[in-house]
């Protein structure tokens, strides 16, 4: 997978040692065809450095995730962003994914998310609701009822909740996804 992608900005990204780290891998993630969608590190099993990464269609299967593997490990050792010994695991987002980009806002318009806010917004920083939609540079965020203007330059983390109907759409893409395999294999051999 080697084809430039558009680029679209992360609008929440990573402080810190972790904001290092994507600094250096996102440029090869992105020369790759992939998009970065976030860098974590924690100390599991001694340290460990995750980099989620997707296809800007917002897919990534396990090949996806070896190709990216192996073109950040290098860069990572020559960098030598981290004091030590690391794990490095690359992985999906999967389907309570981070939204970390306008357009993830867009695409799950109508699911569930968790949104924590960096500064507070009348004196709360946690909401949980239905994604409403972009209006300007906020996401509408329906908490039971009401609909919250949540600003995006204002948000730390957001990430989808895992629903039943998260669940039957994540099904119904791969379904749509297997067709359009199928459909081409066949034309190629038509």
């Amino acid at each position: 997978m080697s084809e430039t992608t558009e680029v679209e900005p992360r609008i929440i990204t990573e402080t810190g040692l972790e904001a290092r780290v994507a600094h250096i891998v996102e440029p090869v993630v992105e020369g790759l065809g992939y998009r970065l969608v976030r860098v974590k590190i924690s100390a599991l099993n001694g340290m460990t450095v995750q980099i989620m990464a997707e296809k800007p269609d917002g897919t990534m299967n396990v090949e996806d995730c070896e190709t990216v593997s192996r073109d950040v490990s290098p860069t990572l050792d020559v960098e030598d962003p981290i004091d030590g010994a690391y794990n490095l695991e690359v992985s999906s987002p999967g389907i309570d994914r981070p939204l970390v980009r306008r357009s993830d806002f867009e695409r799950w318009n109508g699911h569930q998310a968790k949104v924590e806010l960096a500064h507070p917004l009348d004196g709360r920083k946690r909401f949980k609701g239905v994604l409403a939609g972009l209006e300007g540079d906020s996401v509408a965020v329906d908490v039971e009822g009401t609909v919250t203007r949540l600003p995006l330059a204002d948000i730390g983390e957001a990430r989808l909740v895992l629903t039943d109907a998260l669940i039957r759409e994540a099904l119904n893409r791969d379904k749509q996804k297997a067709r359009r395999k199928d459909k081409s294999k066949d034309e190629a051999g038509a």
